[in-house]
């Protein structure tokens, strides 16, 4: 089983969920996740929920589950079974596999984002292997087509596609190259919008109704939850890593 990450901004994403109840305080195997369990509840929800702290600053007449469709809308008990997940230990190795042999330098970790001139691979303990595939428009290696067309058409173990879309920037025409490759092939695919903590409370929330409208308008096989995240504040990873270990199955 893979998942799959398409790199030029920013990106996409979705599935369902158990519904959350209250808030229980549960602790997680993982330090960094307990932690986050001890935060005060409003904080917790923003790291955790970044939607719902955003849906709070809507108009009282703009009427709930807006900019959540809330289908992927896990536990907080579910969420730290998901840390353990991708948390490296002895018996749950995180290991880099290889790249695609068609590009024949050596991978690079440390380059800056957009700059993936081909596809690595990352196993993730037993349970899938996570793909970090090449950005699409000006920075494309020139083997862009028949790398990554070809992978994202042919490969039967597939499970989720991401586009990682730039919130501050919003869609544009070089992530619709993406999104139009993911209609045509029929793959289901995610939106997660990156950088959640550049922009001010009002802006992003004016982005992320625009992109939702897009999402619910213009697509068919993007799942309708966008995912906000920010590698800053580590708002909203929490809740995408338990997506892909929902989606793969790693949490039975």
């Amino acid at each position: 089983m893979a998942a799959v990450t398409l790199r030029h901004r920013m990106g996409r994403l979705l599935e369902i969920a158990p519904a959350l109840g209250p808030w229980p305080r549960i602790y997680s195997t993982c330090p960094a996740f307990a932690e986050v369990l001890r935060l005060p509840q409003k904080q917790l929800t923003k790291v955790v929920y970044p939607l719902r702290e955003l849906e709070q600053h809507l108009a009282a007449d703009s009427g709930p589950g807006l900019i959540e469709q809330r289908l992927f809308d896990p536990s907080l008990e579910d969420i730290g079974k998901a840390e353990s997940v991708f948390e490296a230990t002895a018996r749950n190795r995180i290991e880099y596999l290889s790249s695609a042999v068609r590009l024949d330098h050596a991978p690079s970790l440390q380059q800056p984002e957009g700059h993936t001139k081909k596809m690595n691979f990352f196993r993730v303990g037993k349970h899938f292997t996570l793909v970090d595939m090449p950005g699409y428009g000006y920075r494309a290696p020139e083997d862009f087509t028949d790398m990554v067309e070809a992978y994202l058409k042919e490969r039967n173990n597939l499970k989720r596609t991401f586009l990682l879309v730039d919130s501050v920037v919003g869609i544009t025409k070089l992530d619709n190259i993406a999104i139009e490759m993911c209609e045509e092939f029929a793959l289901p695919y995610v939106m997660i919008l990156t950088k959640l903590d550049k922009s001010s409370k009002g802006y992003l929330l004016k982005q992320v109704l625009q992109i939702q409208k897009f999402v619910n308008t213009q697509t068919q096989g993007c799942f309708p939850q966008l995912f906000p995240i920010s590698v800053v504040t580590y708002s909203g990873v929490h809740l995408l890593k338990c997506f892909i270990a929902d989606i793969t199955g790693s949490l039975k």
